[in-house]
């Protein structure tokens, strides 16, 4: 043995000896121990008797201390035990169970993704238990990376509008590559409902922003353009319910929205408009991570004098009113379909088709999506408003981040 050892061995047992002695004291429990070689762990006092073997003297410390602890450990509880003063017993710190909206291992809250509760109110925060807090950034729509072939693209876009007509025409491909980023955060929550239990439900006001691009990438003899740019910041109350409804379905949300949408192009190119919308939503679970909902929206443009509408009748093209349906068939594999409607005896619109799938099978793995969409209408960009064109969009997305 070294002298290193030989030094460290005596304050081990000299540490062992003060735990047992103060472990004895604190519990109460009499000089007298129980016996050594009895069917439970030996008493402290049992262990000096093994001086002539340290290695086992220090064995039998150890198990007798560990001993003393499992005896005394409480059962987990959500309350703190109290003090016994009168047999001189400290007050024990008793394991706190985890709530509803506890932490992952990385510090952040998970109740917007604790699966405990349905798609609609991890998504909008609809109960106590899903609250993931203000001013923090989620996904909206998704965020999108893709590539994309048409049957056709706008090369001199025209309004009714006097001076919206471009002046020439430009030899635009009709494959592109679209980028589209939309996130949201809470500002405020709790304004009319407000509870301190988990499962109770919360409205919301949220802020929105979504963009979204058309980048002529393989179109070298324009030195590949970004053809248009949409911007859509977006203002949303959310007040939640729990109704149930026939068929299993339950009546979730009801909404209140006012939404801006510009290309932040000059003349002739300029196109905007502003809306104020009605939304409600109903879902219905089908399995732990399976279910569908259904989220209809009904708007009503904002009136612009002449002189400043870029965009005449476009609520005739681009629609009135949507309604989106989604099946989540997993956890990580979704379908989903949003059709749009004029409301006129002329109909017009769109609809668009969403199939989603993660690239890997981990259940961790949540957020990105193969991401495949098909769509045929009005207003897949602000420049295309009053053109209707199909399109086919391959690529990767991010959502519920």
């Amino acid at each position: 043995m070294t002298m290193k050892n030989r030094s460290t061995f005596p304050s081990r047992l000299i540490w062992a000896g003060l735990l047992a002695g103060g472990l004895a004291q604190a519990q109460g429990v009499p000089a007298e121990a129980t016996p050594a070689g009895s069917a439970t762990a030996p008493g402290w006092q049992a262990c000096q008797t093994l001086k002539a073997d340290a290695t086992a003297q220090l064995a039998c410390f150890q198990r007798w201390a560990d001993s003393q602890l499992h005896a005394t450990t409480p059962a987990p509880s959500l309350t703190t035990a109290p003090a016994n003063p009168a047999v001189g017993q400290p007050a024990t710190q008793v394991l706190l169970l985890p709530t509803l909206n506890t932490e992952s291992p990385d510090g952040k809250p998970i109740g917007c993704k604790n699966n405990q509760y349905s798609d609609l109110s991890k998504f909008w925060e609809l109960q106590r238990g899903t609250d993931c807090g203000t001013f923090a950034l989620r996904g909206y729509r998704p965020t999108s990376l893709a590539f994309i072939a048409s049957d056709g693209v706008n090369e001199q876009p025209s309004s009714t509008a006097d001076g919206h007509t471009a002046l020439t025409a430009l030899p635009y491909k009709h494959t592109e590559k679209k980028i589209q980023l939309s996130i949201r955060t809470k500002l405020l929550k709790g304004l009319l409902k407000r509870s301190p239990e988990e499962g109770a439900d919360h409205d919301s006001l949220w802020f929105g922003y979504t963009q979204k691009s058309y980048w002529q990438l393989f179109n070298t003899g324009l030195s590949r353009p970004f053809r248009v740019t949409d911007h859509e910041p977006e203002l949303i109350y959310v007040f939640p319910h729990q109704l149930p409804l026939a068929g299993g379905w339950s009546y979730r949300l009801s909404g209140l929205g006012v939404v801006h949408q510009s290309n932040g192009q000059a003349l002739p190119l300029s196109r905007s408009w502003n809306r104020v919308y009605l939304m409600g939503a109903v879902e219905k679970t089908l399995g732990q991570d399976s279910g569908l909902t259904l989220q209809g929206r009904v708007w009503n443009r904002v009136d612009e004098s002449t002189v400043n509408d870029d965009n005449p009748g476009i609520e005739d093209y681009i629609g009135r009113a949507e309604l989106t349906g989604s099946w989540q068939i997993s956890k990580s594999h979704s379908l989903g379909l949003t059709l749009r409607h004029s409301l006129r005896s002329q109909a017009r619109g769109s609809a668009r088709l969403d199939w989603m799938l993660a690239p890997v099978s981990s259940p961790n793995y949540t957020a990105l999506r193969y991401h495949l969409q098909l769509f045929s209408g009005y207003g897949d960009s602000l420049l295309d408003y009053n053109r209707k064109r199909n399109v086919l969009s391959v690529g990767l997305s991010l959502v519920d981040w």
